[in-house]
């Protein structure tokens, strides 16, 4: 038994040393390894048809090291809609096998900062890695042209960098920035359609999160399948009519009770600026027990928490943060994830999860 434990030991450590010896070969052939399985893969190529939802981004604008900012990649028929682009989502879409590149259009809820924050960064990956010959297109309230009129001033530099340095034929000059693509829900109207091409239906819905205006949601249908997403709200009985038998609810989250104890916090330890701020925030948002009304009353299939404040760094707190949820709706909860995939196929009663990160 001994002399087995010692040629074990002896086995073990001229492996170690191999491995030493040979690192940089060993690392070459791993990073070529690694190069070739991330070309090749088509994660959008593997969606069933039908709607698929992938949380880009789950987080908000507290720092949060397990969400990027609010995103949502919703994809039909081979086309990627984005819905919110916050800050690292882009990344997280290029690590999940979602080519930038393949983005129809952007979506935007409202213009806080935590939602528009990563457009640079998607107009670029998509003009340049994708080869677009358009640029990408916004939809979005009024008050939109501005701000893809600014980002488009804030990256022409960049963008005549990149054409000088690889050529027109590879960075063609016309995809490049965004176009603002506006649309105004007149008052007293309860929706109207922003989208519609090849079966594909989004429709925008008035939310309420003032002082923020406008401010909306989206119903996204094809196929005999939907998803809403709430944007930024209060608790509003419009979002449940917008859902009515929805498949997917993927609403915004606030914990007012943990916030509540940040608010406190603050104030003992003398900072009266973010005790306000904690205070101010928990008046324009929905806690999970509201959302989860609001998937009851909507008849909802399923109900997905996005947009989770305060971020929770530990998977211990999610039971605190979702405290009550279970009391106030039967169907199934999920506490969002950067990476959840949820597949409605066409025609089909089911939601099939999965994860891309």
């Amino acid at each position: 038994m001994k002399k087995l434990g010692l040629g074990l030991l002896l086995l073990l450590l001229l492996l170690v040393g191999a491995g030493l010896l040979f690192q940089q070969q060993i690392g070459e052939r791993i990073f070529a390894r690694a190069v070739d399985n991330a070309i090749d893969r088509d994660v959008l190529g593997t969606l069933p048809d039908g709607i698929n939802v992938v949380l880009c981004g789950s987080g908000s604008p507290l720092p949060d090291p397990t969400r990027a900012g609010p995103c949502s990649a919703v994809v039909i028929d081979g086309k990627m809609f984005i819905v919110d682009i916050g800050g690292g989502a882009v990344r997280n879409l290029g690590q999940m096998g979602l080519a930038p590149g393949a983005t129809e259009a952007l979506l935007l809820t409202h213009f806080h900062s935590d939602h528009i924050d990563g457009m640079g960064e998607l107009m670029l990956q998509r003009w340049a890695g994708g080869g677009r010959d358009q640029p990408l297109p916004v939809i979005a309230p009024e008050g939109v042209e501005a701000i893809v009129d600014g980002l488009n001033t804030v990256y022409a530099a960049d963008a005549q960098y990149r054409i000088a340095h690889h050529g027109e034929a590879t960075i063609l000059p016309t995809g490049f920035g965004g176009e603002a693509r506006p649309f105004s829900i007149p008052a007293g109207q309860e929706e109207m359609v922003v989208y519609e091409q090849g079966g594909i239906k989004i429709t925008a819905f008035p939310v309420d999160h003032k002082p923020i205006e406008p401010a909306v949601g989206y119903r996204f249908d094809y196929k005999g399948r939907s998803v809403v997403f709430s944007g930024d709200t209060i608790k509003l009985p419009s979002v449940a009519k917008a859902c009515n038998g929805c498949d997917l609810l993927v609403h915004e989250a606030l914990n007012a009770e943990m916030v509540r104890t940040m608010e406190k916090t603050f104030g003992k330890a003398g900072n009266k600026r973010l005790e306000k701020i904690m205070a101010d925030i928990q008046n324009y948002h929905t806690t999970p027990v509201e959302a989860a009304e609001t998937a009851k009353a909507g008849k909802a299939k399923m109900l997905v928490l996005n947009h989770i404040v305060p971020a929770l760094p530990f998977a211990y707190l999610e039971s605190y943060y979702l405290k009550g949820v279970d009391a106030a709706y039967a169907g199934p909860v999920v506490l969002g994830h950067d990476g959840m995939l949820f597949s409605l196929p066409a025609n089909k009663d089911s939601i099939e999860r999965g994860d891309l990160l």
